[in-house]
């Protein structure tokens, strides 16, 4: 599948998620709905998975999270606060490069258009899928 019809379903799912939820939930229950849309069209998601870093001789098991990863070529990271911290953006990037993915997307749903809460974020380094 090409990453931007992909990722264009998943905005066209956020945008319907947010206006018939609104901005006022909790993380976990946006990633419920959004993976629950996404694998009622039929795509591969994988939720929650732990990745290790690996620092020298030293193996950090669990390190980091990531919240969905769609068709094994599009990490999404799921918020929900105001105002986003720019951190959010190095978070994403690192989860990339730990994968070695290039595509994923940063999801704030607390915004009052959720246009406003959509980011696409690249590892210019990472291949297009698993």
């Amino acid at each position: 599948m090409d990453i931007n019809i992909l990722t264009g379903i998943v905005i066209e799912l956020c945008i319907k998620i947010h206006s018939k939820i609104g901005p006022g939930c909790f993380e976990r229950v946006y990633e419920e709905i959004l993976y629950y849309e996404l694998t009622k069209l039929g795509f591969k998601v994988e939720r929650q998975i732990l990745l290790p870093i690996v620092y020298e001789e030293l193996k950090i098991e669990n390190a980091y999270k990531l919240d969905l990863l769609v068709e094994d070529m599009l990490v999404i990271e799921l918020k929900s606060l105001s105002p986003l911290p720019p951190v959010y953006f190095k978070q994403i990037r690192t989860q990339l490069s730990l994968i070695n993915l290039k595509n994923g997307m940063l999801l704030n749903f607390k915004v009052e258009l959720m246009k406003e809460g959509i980011h696409r974020v690249y590892n210019n380094h990472g291949r297009m899928k698993l």
